[in-house]
């Protein structure tokens, strides 16, 4: 009974070893097709869509492992890459929301993954974001009008409601 757990233990051990590869040899070189982008000028409020091409210069796929992208005004699209495989190229879709920036914006979004000569790779873009020409919105004013696009009732919010009441000061007593 004993030889037979370790002959076991033993064809258990060589069928999970062997599923083992050797990471080191799984990795891959990228190219991004027109990487540095500078974008004509948008308004103040528009949104501009970024779509990088990613190419697999590699013998092996390139598996996306995380995307660390520098602004929350960058959002990408769930159709995006998650995998290239060798000798193929991929499309990076992304997002820009103008919104909260005005003047000149250079963002960069860091690509991680099975990467040969380095652990990620950057992609630079930028836009000069204008405001509009006879009167510039602030925050307040843009967060207002995405709100209402959402249908949300600022006044039931704000107004009358039980926990904005306002507030009182010591000298008031």
């Amino acid at each position: 009974m004993n030889s037979f757990i370790n002959i076991l233990i033993a064809i258990v051990l060589i069928v999970s070893l062997s599923g083992c590869d050797d990471l080191s040899e799984s990795n891959t070189t990228l190219e991004i097709v027109d990487n540095g982008r500078h974008y004509y000028p948008i308004l103040r409020g528009q949104d501009l869509d970024v779509v990088f091409t990613i190419r697999n210069t590699g013998s092996k796929p390139f598996v996306l492992n995380d995307m660390l992208i520098t602004c929350g005004c960058i959002v990408p699209k769930k159709s995006s890459i998650r995998s290239i495989p060798a000798g193929k190229e991929g499309k990076l879709h992304l997002i820009y929301n103008s919104n909260k920036n005005i003047g000149f914006v250079e963002h960069h979004v860091d690509i991680y993954g099975n990467l040969k000569d380095k652990d990620k790779v950057t992609l630079v873009f930028d836009v000069n974001v204008v405001p509009e020409g006879l009167y510039t919105k602030d925050y307040e004013e843009l967060h207002k009008e995405e709100r209402e696009k959402a249908g949300v009732d600022f006044e039931g919010m704000v107004d009358g409601e039980e926990n904005n009441k306002g507030f009182y000061m010591d000298e008031d007593f």
